[in-house]
C-alpha cells in the first residue's frame, strides 16, 4: 500500500505509551460527550470568551447565559477532553491549543455542522449499514435510496450543513483546478455530477468562451438551475438529466466535449459503480478529450489530520449517503481508471485542502 510520508508514519507503527493508549481508549468509548460537549461550548460562545480572557465558572455563567450548573459539567469535562485548562490559584479557565483550533479552524466548525445535523441521529444504524450495504441510517430523513435524491428535500439547517461541507471542500481547489484544465484550452467541458453548478460559474467566469454542460440528476439540475440565475455566463451553461447508477443512460454524444470534469464524484459510488460509469465516459472521448478526477485520496494527504477526516468521512457515505462508497485510496481509483481502458496521465497533488487530480486519457 503506498502512503505519503506523514500518513506512513502515523499509521504503521503503533507509538503511543501504554497509559496514553489505555485514555484514548477510554476517550473513544465517551465519543458521543465529547463531542456535545465541545459543540456547546462553541454555541455557547464559551470558548470564544476565554479566548480573550481567563475567567472564572461565575463569569463564563454569565456570559454564556447558563446556570452555575451547566457551566461547571461543560468546563469538567472540557479539562477532560483537553480545549481548556484552569488555573488552581486564580480558579479561572484557560483556553488550550486545542480550543484554539476548535474555535478558528474553519475545517473544524464546516466539520461539527455537519457531523452534527447530518450523521449524528443515523449514525445510531451504522451497524445495519455495514451489513445491509445500505444507508440504514438516512431513513432518519426519509425513504430515498441515496441521500442524493433526498437533498432538496432535506430540512433547512441539515441541507445548510451538507452544502456547507461539500462545498468548504471543493471551493477552495477550484481555482488551481481551473489552471490545470485551462492548460489543456477546452471550449468544451462535461461536468459531471455537477451538483448546485458552483465549479461551472467559476469555470465560465475565467474564460469568456468555455461552455460548461452539467450531467446530473434532475433534483440535482433543478437546484443548479435556482443557482446560476442571473449569474454572469449562465448562457453557457447547459445541463443533461441522468441517473449514473442506471447502466442503460448513456453520456450525451453530442456535447463533443474536450474536458470531462469529475469533482468529488466517484468517491458517491461504489467501485462495481465506478467501473460502470468509467466505461461509460470513455465512449465519448476522443484521442485529444481528457478526464479529470479531482478527488481527496486519504493516502495523498500531507498531514494526517485530513486523512482522519477523510477516512471518517467514509463512515457518513455508509450510514447516512448510498450504504457502499468511501474515501478511496489513489491506488484503488488509479486500478478502475485502468479497468476502464484508460491511463492516468499525470497526477497534481496538493490542490486547496488536500485534493489531487488525476489526469486520465484513452489507451492509444
Amino acid at each position: 500500500m503506498n502512503l505519503f510520508p506523514n500518513i506512513e508514519k502515523a499509521y504503521t507503527k503503533d507509538k503511543l505509551p501504554a497509559r496514553d493508549a489505555q485514555r484514548l481508549a477510554q476517550f473513544i468509548t465517551f465519543g458521543p460527550m465529547v463531542f456535545q460537549t465541545s459543540r456547546l461550548m462553541l454555541k455557547f460562545g464559551i470558548l470564544d470568551a476565554l479566548r480573550d480572557n481567563p475567567l472564572t465558572i461565575q463569569e463564563i455563567s454569565e456570559k454564556a447565559g447558563i446556570s452555575i450548573y451547566a457551566a461547571k459539567v461543560l468546563l469538567e469535562a472540557s479539562l477532560s477532553i483537553g480545549t481548556v485548562i484552569i488555573d488552581p490559584e486564580s480558579d479561572k479557565y484557560h483556553l488550550t491549543k486545542t480550543g484554539w483550533f476548535l474555535l478558528t479552524d474553519p475545517m473544524a466548525r464546516v466539520n461539527m455542522d455537519f457531523n452534527h445535523f447530518v450523521n449524528y441521529e443515523g449514525f445510531f444504524h451504522l451497524e445495519e449499514a455495514l451489513k445491509e450495504g445500505r444507508p440504514a441510517g438516512l431513513e432518519h430523513f426519509g425513504n430515498w435510496p441515496t441521500i442524493y435524491e433526498g437533498l432538496s428535500s432535506l430540512p433547512p439547517e441539515v441541507q445548510k450543513s451538507w452544502f456547507g461541507f461539500d462545498h468548504f471542500y471543493s471551493d477552495h481547489s477550484f481555482r488551481e483546478a481551473l489552471e490545470i484544465i485551462f492548460s489543456f484550452k477546452p471550449l468544451r467541458i462535461m461536468d459531471v455530477g455537477g451538483n448546485t453548478g458552483r465549479f461551472a460559474q467559476r469555470a465560465v467566469a475565467s474564460n469568456e468562451y468555455v461552455t460548461v454542460t452539467i450531467v446530473d440528476l434532475p433534483q440535482q439540475i433543478g437546484l443548479m438551475r435556482k443557482a446560476v440565475a442571473g449569474m454572469p455566463g449562465e448562457e453557457r451553461i447547459d445541463a443533461r438529466p441522468m441517473n449514473l447508477l442506471d447502466r442503460s443512460q448513456e453520456f450525451p454524444t453530442d456535447v463533443n466535449p474536450d474536458i470531462i470534469w469529475m469533482s468529488q464524484f466517484l468517491d458517491c459510488f461504489s467501485e462495481e459503480e465506478i467501473s460502470s460509469i468509467l466505461g461509460r465516459v470513455k465512449k465519448i472521448m476522443r484521442p485529444g478529450t481528457r478526464l479529470l478526477i479531482m478527488e481527496t485520496f486519504w493516502d495523498r494527504q500531507q498531514f494526517e489530520p485530513a486523512a482522519l477526516c477523510l477516512t471518517m468521512t467514509s463512515l457518513y457515505f455508509t450510514a447516512m449517503a448510498n450504504g457502499n462508497s468511501k474515501m478511496y485510496h489513489s491506488d484503488d481509483m488509479i486500478r478502475l481508471v485502468s479497468e476502464a481502458g484508460l491511463e492516468v496521465e499525470s497526477i497534481h497533488d496538493g490542490l486547496g485542502p488536500g485534493h489531487s487530480i488525476l489526469v486520465c486519457k484513452t489507451l492509444k
